[in-house]
């Protein structure tokens, strides 16, 4: 992989204000599949695929990613920066709403990275918790969006979505088959280990 290129692509979207993972969240992420690195996983919101650039890190020697985003120009820069980053082989997109997309994939995954929009975090853990192996591990981004989740945050603007991350953190807590911490790194990670 070409670190010059993945420095670049970091700096173009923190410039365009495109959200991408923050450096302490993939530091833990890191991490976490260290020990045992992914042969699939499954993106969902590739903005423009800086994140999915550096997850090809962490994978398994012949590892594939496949990861998922609606917006087309994102699509298209994120391809670009596949082949920037010198990873291509290694990362399959698909162009789409992700609400329609994961119903239609059949494939099991390692890891799930969730980062995309915070009013349908509990639609994706369900496809998610579908096509996980068994010790696979799903990680949610964003999951304390500012603080707003943790507090008595009830404006209109945003409540859907904190109802909704409200909804996730209460189902991955309450789920006998996982293993959930969430941690205040980055806008919260919620890391839950499919224990059963």
């Amino acid at each position: 992989m070409n670190k010059i290129k993945l420095e670049e692509i970091k700096q173009k979207a923190l410039q365009d204000h495109i959200p991408i993972i923050m450096d302490d969240t993939l530091k833990v992420i890191e991490q976490r599949l260290k020990q045992n690195p992914p042969k699939r996983m499954l993106e969902i919101g590739a903005a423009v695929g800086y994140s999915a650039i550096c997850f090809t890190q962490l994978l398994d020697k012949n590892g594939k990613i496949d990861t998922i985003e609606r917006e087309h120009d994102r699509v298209i820069e994120a391809k670009e920066n596949f082949k920037k980053a010198d990873v291509s082989e290694k990362i399959n997109i698909y162009e789409g709403d992700a609400i329609e997309i994961l119903p239609s994939l059949d494939k099991k995954y390692d890891a799930v990275f969730i980062d995309a929009a915070k009013g349908k975090y509990p639609f994706f853990l369900k496809e998610s918790l579908r096509m996980i192996n068994k010790d696979g591990i799903i990680f949610a981004d964003n999951i304390l969006y500012k603080g707003y989740v943790m507090s008595d945050y009830n404006k209109h603007k945003q409540r859907t979505a904190v109802r909704n991350l409200r909804e996730y953190i209460k189902e991955v807590s309450e789920n006998p088959n996982l293993e959930t911490e969430i941690l205040e790194v980055g806008d919260g990670l919620a890391i839950s280990k499919i224990i059963k």
